[in-house]
């Protein structure tokens, strides 16, 4: 299921975009040299943050699949990597409605990978970009109900958005659109964990032309100011997890987290 089609935006080839170096750093497809430039130059730490980070969303989706949310707005979606979150929610909710939201024309040409619904369910995608949320709300609210719990997915997105840009101001005005009982999903790279290490990756971003904002556990921790965040509570992205069978024990650069919505 899907609405109305986007048509196919030009791609600025000159230019790293941050869901391609993803996608490059998870050994993806959709990339361009200019972004591969910029993953060649990183430390091998971002791709397994990268990885770390997928694992995270993975645990995290699936664990709210069971305590019954059927809905989940997912920003900052990037290059599809199966298993895509709906595959994931679907799996345990045949029933899961998913929005994906990415800013990067390439995903988009790539959408159709994640419009491939269960035949029970339903997907959808907007192109659009986090700094403007009331687009997306409008857009999503064609699909998903807004008067139940929906699950909002913010993976390694929110530190691409500066404090001039209003970082916490933006994640606050998309939660509060969500009803009472939804839950906001979070990951976010950290400047206080391995300092030197993130002073670096900050750099060789830059040179790419894009800019990155790594914050301290207590900034990365306001996003969640007023939620109730579920146990284990905020942690690094391999700590999370609410199984006994935990994953592998692994340093990590990542803050990660899920917490409930009054």
């Amino acid at each position: 299921m899907t609405t109305n089609p986007q048509p196919p935006l030009p791609i600025d080839t000159s230019k790293a975009h941050p869901a391609r170096v993803y996608d490059w750093l998870l050994g993806g497809k959709g990339n361009y040299p200019v972004d591969e430039a910029v993953g060649e130059k990183l430390p091998p730490e971002a791709r397994d943050a990268a990885r770390q980070n997928r694992q995270f969303m993975h645990r995290a989706a699936a664990w709210l699949a069971t305590q019954g949310i059927d809905q989940f707005l997912d920003i900052g979606t990037g290059i599809p990597t199966e298993p895509n979150l709906h595959q994931i929610v679907q799996n345990v909710v045949p029933s899961a409605k998913v929005v994906y939201t990415d800013n990067d024309p390439i995903v988009l040409r790539h959408a159709e990978a994640l419009l491939i619904s269960g035949p029970g369910g339903a997907t959808d995608y907007i192109q659009a970009d986090v700094r403007d949320p009331e687009a997306i709300v409008q857009h999503a609210r064609h699909i998903l109900e807004f008067d139940r719990p929906i699950a909002l997915s913010l993976i390694a997105l929110v530190h691409f958005i500066t404090d001039e840009q209003d970082a916490h101001g933006i994640v606050r005005a998309l939660v509060d659109t969500l009803p009472s009982g939804s839950y906001l999903i979070l990951s976010h790279a950290s400047s206080d964990l391995f300092p030197e290490l993130a002073e670096l990756v900050v750099d060789e971003y830059a040179k790419g032309g894009i800019q990155l904002a790594f914050r301290t556990r207590a900034e990365v921790e306001r996003f969640f100011d007023g939620l109730d965040l579920v146990p284990p509570g905020l942690v690094t992205a391999t700590n999370w997890f609410t199984s006994t069978r935990a994953p592998e024990s692994e340093d990590s650069g990542i803050y990660a987290g899920v917490a409930r919505i009054r």
